[in-house]
């Protein structure tokens, strides 16, 4: 590779360090770097980092400095150009991001001289819906949620499968996450692990009440609707739906979400070998 163009979260190197060193040491071994000027400025929900249509037709790679919020933000904003992404860990655990801040130097080298893999991830898109107005439509790599909003109260959820009902929840959202979202918060509300590669997707309840919930996996092909019944409430105790964690509508009863696979994918750098069972066993324990 010999062009990139670097992302960074600028509350996660707010002086630059780290994005200026990328620039310097790509630089200094006659590469081409570029560097998005006013990328992370706000850490405001709906907050764009990237805007795909300044990045130059050359760039080859683009490096995210940030944590797991701006590597997920980055491959939807960046998803239409194909363009691979390689996430630098300047937060906490980063279980997406392939290397630590430590470890640039030798990732570079990695990427200058062709020494790497690209993985493939399978993305989700949702729909909103009030009757059957579209109220918004996005994308996610990790999960969209379904949660409630103001004050703690359970919201009726009814659950559908290519339109046939599954099953109702009381509870205080719905996850339906990506085999890359599986470690993510799926997981903190007791759904399974799975491995990156899987064809599937995870529907899990957060907080149901019920004494038997449990994660449902279901193949990739299928469409997911999540209903909201119950009685009316007033809009700011009712729920909203929110993508990888970032845009989001409000919604109330009588409003659907519908999910599926899309056949867009985000393309994730690996420079280490390390298998999924490694990452997992590291960054989990």
């Amino acid at each position: 590779m010999d062009h990139f163009f670097v992302i960074a979260n600028q509350l996660k190197d707010p002086d630059l360090t780290t994005t200026n060193l990328i620039k310097n040491y790509l630089e200094e071994k006659g590469r081409v770097c570029y560097v998005q000027d006013d990328a992370g400025h706000s850490n405001g929900r709906q907050f764009k980092y990237t805007d795909a249509s300044r990045i130059p037709p050359e760039v080859e790679c683009v490096l995210v400095l940030g944590g797991d919020g701006t590597l997920l933000q980055a491959s939807r904003d960046l998803v239409d150009t194909g363009l691979p992404l390689l996430g630098i860990n300047m937060g906490t655990l980063g279980y997406l991001a392939e290397i630590e801040r430590q470890n640039i130097r030798f990732a570079l080298d990695k990427l200058m001289a062709g020494e790497y893999t690209i993985e493939d991830r399978m993305m989700i898109t949702g729909c909103a819906y009030h009757h059957h107005k579209k109220l918004m439509e996005d994308m996610a790599l990790n999960d969209i949620v379904i949660g409630r909003r103001g004050r703690l109260r359970g919201i009726d959820f009814n659950i559908y499968v290519n339109d046939a009902f599954l099953c109702s929840y009381r509870a205080d959202g719905i996850i339906i996450s990506t085999p890359t979202g599986s470690t993510g918060y799926s997981l903190s509300a007791g759904g399974p692990i799975v491995a990156p590669n899987a064809s599937l997707m995870l529907l899990t309840a957060i907080a149901p009440h019920t004494l038997n919930s449990r994660a449902i996996v279901l193949p990739d092909d299928v469409v997911i609707t999540v209903e909201l019944g119950g009685a009316h409430v007033p809009d700011h105790e009712g729920a909203e739906v929110t993508f990888d964690g970032d845009t989001s509508v409000k919604l109330n009863v009588g409003n659907s979400v519908k999910v599926m696979k899309t056949e867009k994918k985000a393309h994730l750098i690996k420079i280490n070998n390390r298998s999924f069972v490694e990452i997992l066993r590291k960054k989990m324990n």
